[in-house]
């Protein structure tokens, strides 16, 4: 009934809406109306009250909430349970709690800050409140669990090609899923599966992109970027967070349907890896060498120094 209401003052945007107007058109009592009105209030949303004229919403708070994200969905899928919450520990953490009590394909977890965000190789995802798209995706697909990895650069698509079209910019990939703009992170991507030897029982992506912020730690103020501070505008989180999965559904569904090729291309056309020197630390070794292509499986192919080819498919990379 909130949202409801909410749909309805934002709809009337060029005017007042009365108490009474509302509550016949919800078939409410406008005691419930004002106690929603006092609740959106309460929420951040800044509404005029006016005991003649009736309420009018002024603005709309920069938060992800659910009411807010679903106004800029097209999907079918993606979103059908969008899951809210001001703070957590991680969403990748709080997105596998809901996955292992039948959360639905598609549902999605979302936060305006993360207390221990993680990122790949279990670093820290700095989310501080209300900057960025801290967010995790639960995915059922009907796929067998070594075809699960090209989910990550499916993701990693989805990601750019949203940023892309909503925000003008062109960001870059670099193996297997990072969002670069100008050579430095916008965005991670941190996808984690459970499996058995035959099936995947959901995949999690957790997603975190930086919008809003413009100030960094020292630490990784070299780095770390945003999109505001490229673009030098403000965005609206909501937008860029409905733009996001609506890419991220347009990519799974091709990579389901019509296999990793047509995702493979549409990757090596935002990389910018490919054609340079890399140097890939992974679990056993450096390999350093010419990054040459991404194969059918999404491994990384790298040209080493002597001539030999090494296919990658874990690893650190460093542009050199």
């Amino acid at each position: 009934m909130k949202n409801e209401i909410l749909r309805l003052l934002k709809k009337q945007s060029s005017g007042y809406l009365s108490g009474e107007e509302i509550s016949s058109l919800l078939g409410v009592s406008r005691t419930a109306v004002w106690k929603h009105i006092k609740t959106l209030k309460a929420e951040g949303y800044i509404i005029d009250s006016q005991t003649k004229n009736g309420y009018r919403l002024i603005q709309v708070p920069d938060c992800l909430y659910p009411a807010e994200v679903r106004e800029y969905l097209s999907t079918r899928v993606l979103g059908r349970e969008l899951f809210y919450l001001p703070s957590v520990s991680s969403t990748n953490r709080e997105a596998r709690e809901k996955a292992e009590i039948g959360a639905l394909d598609g549902a999605v977890v979302l936060a305006e800050t993360q207390t221990a965000g993680r990122g790949r190789l279990g670093r820290e995802w700095y989310s501080p409140t209300q900057t960025g798209l801290w967010m995790s995706v639960i995915l059922r697909p009907k796929i067998v669990p070594a075809d699960a990895p090209k989910l990550t650069l499916t993701a990693a698509v989805a990601v750019a090609e949203a940023v892309m079209t909503e925000t003008g910019l062109n960001p870059g990939i670099k193996w297997p899923n990072d969002i670069l703009l100008n050579r430095k992170k916008v965005c991670g991507i941190l996808t984690e599966m459970k499996a058995d030897m035959d099936r995947v029982h959901y995949v999690i992506v957790g997603i975190g992109l930086n919008i809003s912020q413009e100030n960094y730690p020292e630490d990784i103020r070299d780095i770390a970027t945003s999109l505001t501070l490229e673009a030098e505008k403000k965005f609206n989180r909501a937008k860029i967070a409905g733009a996001v999965l609506n890419s991220l559904e347009k990519y799974y569904f091709k990579l389901i349907n019509d296999g990793f090729g047509a995702i493979r291309s549409e990757w090596k056309r935002h990389s910018v890896n490919l054609g340079h020197k890399v140097s890939v630390n992974t679990l056993g070794e450096v390999i350093k060498g010419i990054a040459e292509d991404i194969d059918e499986n999404g491994l990384l192919v790298v040209k080493e120094i002597g001539g030999s080819i090494k296919k990658i498919t874990a690893g650190d990379v460093t542009l050199r």
